[in-house]
């Protein structure tokens, strides 16, 4: 495992700190794209998909950057006071501002959703995108599944506690269904030119393996693929997945680079 004693903080006037992790490129494999890897709703960047990653872009001299939203692991501000598209304007901030040259995006869950936001606004440098069990638009299905007393209490403190496979609450609000609205991608037609890997289990209990079909849809381009596993959950996060993942990434990234 890469020993990285402290983050870097990348310094933003008028917002928070962000935390981040970046491994410079090397040797030959400093001319393919850095990969940036973008994570899920309340996740950080000491995930296993994003340290896998890590050391096996380092293994090939692979530049790498991975950090936590605003309201994330280490970075600065509340969750409470995020919303999708702030935190789409953190990824972006470290795309321009620490991200050298053309770049691989992997996002995983709402990271796959903040992947296609960035790829539509940033497609100059986007070099292709590897999706994990990406969720774009799940806002939507949240607010579509609150009970009517539910939406009473956000409408009423803008707030609300709602259960998690994975440990504590999550913490809905309305700013953040409010902004989820206005960030939709799979609402129109997006014609691309650089790969988009989708890669999805069909045993997912939190985003259906239909949203990949979804965005395979809504992003037309020659080289968007679906990868289904087939007992795969939502995590993918055993050896054999992030082996997949990790030669997806890789792929992409030589090919685009010549």
């Amino acid at each position: 495992m890469i020993d990285h004693p402290e983050p870097s903080y990348l310094e933003r006037p008028g917002r928070g700190r962000l935390a981040y992790f970046y491994s410079p490129g090397y040797g030959a494999g400093a001319d393919l794209p850095c990969v940036l890897f973008l994570g899920g709703f309340r996740s950080d960047m000491g995930g296993s998909k994003a340290l896998y990653l890590e050391e096996s872009c380092r293994a090939r001299g692979q530049s790498f950057i991975r950090f936590d939203y605003a309201g994330h692991g280490l970075s600065e501000e509340s969750f409470e006071d995020g919303c999708i598209g702030e935190w789409r304007d953190d990824a972006r901030d470290i795309l321009d501002r620490v991200a050298p040259g053309p770049v691989i995006l992997v996002g995983s869950s709402m990271g796959g959703w903040i992947s296609l936001l960035l790829l539509i606004e940033r497609a100059e440098r986007i070099k292709g995108v590897v999706g994990i069990a990406a969720a774009p638009d799940f806002t939507l299905s949240i607010e579509s599944e609150l009970q009517p007393e539910q939406r009473a209490e956000v409408e009423a403190h803008g707030i609300i506690a709602v259960p998690s496979a994975y440990g504590e609450p999550y913490i809905i609000t309305r700013k953040l269904i409010e902004d989820g609205r206005r960030q939709c991608v799979l609402n129109r037609t997006h014609r691309i030119g650089v790969p988009l890997t989708l890669i999805h289990g069909k045993r997912d209990a939190d985003v259906p393996w239909q949203a990949a079909e979804a965005i395979k849809t809504h992003f037309e381009g020659p080289q968007t693929k679906i990868i289904y596993v087939e007992d795969g959950e939502h995590r993918l996060s055993r050896p054999e997945d992030l082996a997949l993942i990790a030669g997806e990434v890789e792929a992409i990234s030589r090919a685009a680079a010549g």
